[in-house]
């Protein structure tokens, strides 16, 4: 049996909330595109990659931002060890505190500035995309692909995709058969085709990717 729709606004639409809902999404992408079908064949079932929203969240995807999947779990893992994962813990802490775990000095701005902004967690639960998106990249440090990460596996949107990642970029590349990578606007466009489930398409082209190249595209 497959989760029943999350009781929100109708601006929140579908929450994916367990495995159940991946999979009727990933059966739904399955029927709509062949070549989904195929990569479904080859990676199996998807994960549900649902994470706890709030601070920590988005500092995680802050780390993850620009570097290689294994550097951001290197990184996550020093800063969790140091206990500074928390907004106090890291306005607190010295730039050299953060410096030995592996964080830039821009990144380390964009921790302060997140701890600074004391953003509304459970209000984002109940917004729509357009305002998710305008509310944490209002924050210095978070663009628009944090943002659109941050919907997908904390807020658990169903149908948002986030086309400016670069893994993406190729699992479509290859398993469409393309000779470059679309572009992010290219990408946004295609994915238009995915909805109501562009965040269970996303999940499957990371499986692919991973299938592909044998290693993760996002952590």
């Amino acid at each position: 049996m497959t989760d029943a729709p999350h009781p929100a606004p109708a601006a929140v639409g579908r929450i994916i909330t367990t495995h159940d809902c991946v999979a009727e999404g990933a059966a739904w992408l399955a029927r709509a595109e062949p070549r989904f079908a195929a990569a479904l064949d080859l990676t199996g079932p998807l994960p549900l990659r649902r994470r706890a929203d709030g601070f920590e969240a988005l500092l995680s995807a802050i780390v993850s931002q620009q570097v290689s999947v294994a550097a951001a779990a290197a990184i996550w893992s020093r800063l969790k060890a140091a206990r500074l994962t928390g907004p106090r813990k890291v306005q607190w802490a010295t730039d050299d505190d953060l410096r030995a775990c592996g964080l830039s000095r821009p990144k380390i701005r964009y921790a302060r500035a997140l701890a600074e902004a004391r953003l509304d967690y459970p209000a984002l639960r109940v917004a729509s995309e357009a305002e998710i998106i305008a509310t944490l990249t209002a924050v210095p440090g978070i663009g628009r692909w944090t943002a659109e990460i941050y919907a997908m596996f904390s807020l658990g949107r169903a149908d948002v995709f986030a086309p400016g990642d670069l893994a993406l970029q190729e699992a479509v590349r290859m398993l469409f058969g393309f000779d470059s990578r679309p572009s992010e606007r290219a990408l946004r466009e295609l994915a238009q085709d995915w909805s109501p489930w562009r965040a269970v398409a996303a999940r499957l082209l990371w499986a692919y990717f991973r299938v592909a190249k044998d290693r993760e595209g996002i952590r």
